[in-house]
């Protein structure tokens, strides 16, 4: 008896080939629909520096917005980087206001303190030359004191000239020079602050847009190399149907042709649009390359959905209308 069964088995398993051939043998064209399935893209969030990750706010399967941040690395050091940034645009802008302002009120007091100074003390020399020339005049006194009283006159003269000046200098911002060199201090000095504020903000990542969290590679307190991806996501818009059509209908599949397509578990059909068509054509075994396996002979073709749908998951088995 049992001599029977491989037999009976081989036959079965004949049968059932020749059956369901359409499944696996590429399709003559115009007769039967195109296999393939749906290609999902992940996008991969990874850390743009080494670090420590202090949390994870991302989960396996969860749907998150625009924005939302996924993890966070330890922000200590760049932190304090930007703490010692702002410390030094606090500097640059109060050595550009200074040479703005000119010098400070306390000083310029003192200036005008001693322009007060030297006036009374002309006053008190032009009295003296006032009898020293009455007394010259008269012969009562010799020339030499009148030409000492008219020196000193003049010397207070002099100083108050160059008292107001060094006044008036003391009330104006330094030389344009300087104030433009202050300036461009303080414009790098910002630049550098808003560099270490975006790398601080960088090292909490965000999502670039909806998308539902495919995979998480780490947990918190693990560390991290840069540029190391930490989570991954499937974002609606990069799903991808990819199927395969003979060679004899590769004409009808151009890009920017409209398709029908069913998928296990859907509802009814859906349409896409080709995007893609591959240069290279792909065979199916046995790899025969004759005239009469010239049915053997695929394309891919890629195409995207028209809209987003949830039912149309990675992986997922689909068929395709013949293309007339």
């Amino acid at each position: 008896m049992k001599r029977f069964i491989l037999p009976i088995v081989i036959v079965a398993l004949a049968v059932t080939a020749f059956v369901f051939r359409e499944r696996w043998l590429p399709q003559p064209p115009g007769q039967f629909n195109y296999l393939g399935y749906v290609e999902g893209e992940t996008t991969l969030v990874g850390a743009p520096q080494a670090g420590r990750l202090v949390s994870v706010t991302a989960v396996k399967g969860q749907e998150v917005k625009a924005g939302t941040v996924l993890f966070a690395l330890d922000p200590a050091q760049q932190a304090a980087e930007v703490a010692r940034a702002t410390a030094a645009v606090t500097t640059a802008v109060a050595t550009r206001d200074n040479l703005l302002t000119g010098k400070r009120q306390q000083e310029i007091d003192v200036i005008t303190a001693q322009i007060a100074q030297a006036e009374a003390s002309l006053e008190l020399a032009q009295k003296e030359l006032t009898r020293a020339s009455t007394l010259a005049s008269t012969g009562t006194a010799a020339q030499s004191r009148l030409d000492q009283a008219q020196e000193q006159v003049n010397a207070y003269a002099q100083r108050i000239t160059e008292l107001k000046a060094s006044e008036e200098v003391a009330s104006l911002p330094a030389r344009g020079p300087e104030i433009d060199a202050a300036t461009s201090r303080v414009n790098e000095a910002e630049a550098q602050l808003a560099q270490a504020k975006a790398k601080l903000a960088d090292l909490s990542p965000v999502a670039p847009a909806d998308a539902t969290v495919d995979d998480v590679f780490f947990k918190p307190g693990e560390w991290v190399a840069a540029g190391q991806p930490v989570v991954s996501l499937q974002r609606p818009s990069d799903i991808t149907l990819r199927f395969f059509v003979p060679e004899a209908v590769l004409p009808a599949a151009q890009p920017g042709r409209a398709i029908r397509f069913k998928c296990d578990g859907c509802d009814g059909f859906k349409t896409a649009v080709i995007s893609h068509v591959a240069n290279q054509p792909e065979y199916t075994p046995p790899v025969i390359y004759s005239e009469s396996a010239r049915s053997k002979l695929v394309y891919l073709v890629e195409a995207r959905p028209d809209a987003q749908d949830p039912q149309l998951r990675p992986g997922l088995p689909i068929e395709v209308e013949p293309l007339q």
